[in-house]
């Protein structure tokens, strides 16, 4: 062979042999990442500062109808330590103990709810913890301010960033809501980590409050790194709603002091403006553990069984058919009445005669049920048919996700048509009662109720709510006079179940209620729900309001007593806070202030 020969063959030999060498190098770094580095490197991906940074849009505000701020975003972030970055453990750990008492020490003065010593332990326990849950640890559950947040990046170390510290923050979204308490689930709330809304307004109007998120580069301008933008952020559109702060105040407040007082299990108040349909106030107060009440659930969307109420819309069906007349007579007796196999019985028994006026003022079960089954020949159908024809089943768009329409159903048995001439057998929910009376109020108009007004982007209007109109006329004239007759003489005349509804300062009309509940499929008569639903001021209506109180513990004066006085301590204030009222000696007096 010759020395060429050779010399190439050396040549090619020694070529192979370092790129065999450099291959086992690069393989065995490869393995070497994906095992003994593959944490740190996964943990350093996950906080390290990207070329890209996604610019989060700010939510946008709720407003009340004056303007006043009703939700709005703050910023806050969490306070995050993962204590595997490898700056930490160099020359075993000579940085993280050297600064762990100052940064311990710091933590504790600027966030203030646990000592130098917890903070410390804390970091300590991660820092030699195995896991990465053990590890990678959030330092407190209380969300820090930006002002906090700025603080805490000047401490020892921290200030060096992520890679030398292992410290990182999350931006978290919260809701302030300046009123506390007031519309709380009407207004709703957002999921902290996604921003994005999970009940009320909040979640119904997501797609508008939350804004578009921008995006921006990491860019060397003017010898600093800096970021630059590349698609602008947009931020979320304002809703402005029906609801007035004042006015709700006057609802939670007045509900507050009865649930106190009758200790129920919850209640509910709606006040709606009669001619334009507007939501000015929807409170809803739970019975907490502690015995305080608390915005929980939103009872004024979830249907029930409304009870007494609905004998003003049975009765106002035999009306508008020419079934019945306001001066007709119903007997009644103290034993009660037996239709098929249902007795039916009166709370004040007694075996008297009833004119159809008198029936409904005192509430009488026997009478519905007689007035009702004799109307409709015991045809279920047909009342069903007619409840239909007022437009009353219509579903509407309440604005609030969740919300419950009305059960109407022709039910198949013969017992209960008679049940539901006083609001058994069938469910609404106390916004749609509401409506009903309101449109008693509104000379026989059911208008839809409204709970936004507009949305707007900045001062540019994106969309507005207009009153829809349900039901032009819920029934004639002449009925609809009768029925505002009776709900007058429910209130003032003698023998009326809604006495404590009588003002001094304000004319209110309007109907009781009181619902046995059904528990473990039978009714008890130990536990009711009771309401009371009207209108003021009778001779001009502005408002129509419903209050609805759950299995009060004392409720011996029954329902007209419980909420009947607060909707006439609400009637009050709430006239008194009308620029049309002021107060002369004892009575509100129609004006026109400046």
């Amino acid at each position: 062979m010759s020395e060429n020969v050779k010399y190439t063959i050396l040549r090619f030999a020694a070529v192979f042999g370092i790129i065999l060498v450099l291959f086992i190098v690069v393989f065995v770094r490869i393995i070497s990442l994906q095992t003994v580095h593959r944490n740190q490197l996964e943990s350093m991906v996950a906080h390290r500062d990207s070329v890209y940074r996604t610019d989060k849009a700010i939510r946008g505000n709720i407003y009340d109808s004056k303007g006043r701020l009703l939700a709005s975003s703050v910023p806050q972030y969490s306070i995050h330590m993962d204590t595997r970055v490898e700056a930490l453990h160099l020359n075993n750990g000579k940085v993280f103990y050297e600064y762990v008492d100052s940064i311990a020490e710091g933590l504790s003065n600027i966030i203030g709810d646990q000592t130098k010593e917890q903070y410390r332990n804390k970091m300590i326990r991660a820092y030699k913890g195995k896991t990465i849950k053990e590890r990678d640890i959030r330092l407190t559950n209380k969300r820090i301010s930006y002002t906090q947040l700025k603080e805490i990046k000047k401490l020892p170390l921290v200030c060096k960033g992520v890679y030398k510290s292992g410290f990182y923050f999350v931006d978290l979204n919260q809701r302030i809501k300046p009123f506390n308490s007031l519309a709380s689930r009407t207004i709703g709330s957002i999921y902290a980590e996604s921003g994005k809304g999970n009940a009320g307004l909040e979640l119904r109007f997501d797609e508008y409050l939350q804004g578009k998120d921008g995006r921006s580069i990491r860019q060397r301008v003017a010898n600093e790194w800096e970021y630059v933008p590349i698609v602008h952020q947009e931020n979320g559109c304002d809703i402005y709603t029906t609801l007035d702060a004042n006015l709700l105040d006057i609802c939670e407040s007045n509900l507050r002091e009865q649930l106190d007082s009758t200790e129920g299990e919850w209640g509910c108040v709606i006040l709606m403006e009669v001619e334009t349909g507007e939501i000015k106030a929807m409170c809803n107060l739970d019975r907490g553990s502690d015995g305080k009440y608390y915005e929980r659930s939103n009872h004024a969307v979830t249907r029930l069984e409304p009870g007494s109420t609905f004998k003003t819309v049975a009765l106002m069906a035999a009306m508008d058919d020419g079934k019945i007349g306001i001066n007709d007579t119903i007997r009644v007796w103290r034993n009660g009445w037996k239709y098929s196999t249902k007795l039916h019985k009166d709370a004040h028994a007694a075996d008297t005669t009833y004119t159809t006026r008198e029936a409904l003022r005192t509430s009488s079960n026997i009478a519905l049920a007689r007035i009702i089954t004799r109307s409709y020949n015991g045809s279920a159908k047909q009342f069903v048919d007619k409840l239909k024809g007022m437009h009353l089943c219509d579903s509407i768009d309440y604005i609030i996700p969740g919300a419950q329409q009305a059960v109407i159903n022709v039910p198949k048995d013969k017992v209960s048509i008679s049940l539901m001439s006083y609001g058994y057998s069938l469910e609404l929910n106390p916004l749609q009662v509401v409506t009903f009376y309101n449109a008693i109020a509104n000379n026989g108009k059911m208008i839809s109720p409204i709970l936004v007004k507009e949305i707007r982007k900045g001062t540019e209007t994106i969309e507005t709510f207009e009153t829809q109109v349900i039901n032009r006329k819920i029934c004639n004239d002449r009925t609809l006079e009768n029925i505002q007759a009776c709900l007058h003489d429910v209130v003032w005349a003698k023998g009326g179940t809604a006495h404590p509804a009588q003002s001094g300062m304000v004319s209110i009309a309007g109907k009781t209620g009181t619902a046995q509940l059904n528990e473990n499929g039978k009714y008890t008569n130990q536990r009711h729900r009771i309401s009371f639903v009207g209108y003021f001021p009778e001779e001009k209506p502005q408002y129509t309001c419903i209050c609805v109180i759950n299995k009060p513990r004392r409720d011996k004066n029954g329902s007209g007593a419980q909420c009947g006085t607060v909707v006439r301590k609400i009637a009050e204030e709430a006239m008194v806070y009308s620029s049309e009222y002021i107060i002369q000696g004892k009575q509100l007096v129609l004006c026109h202030k400046k």
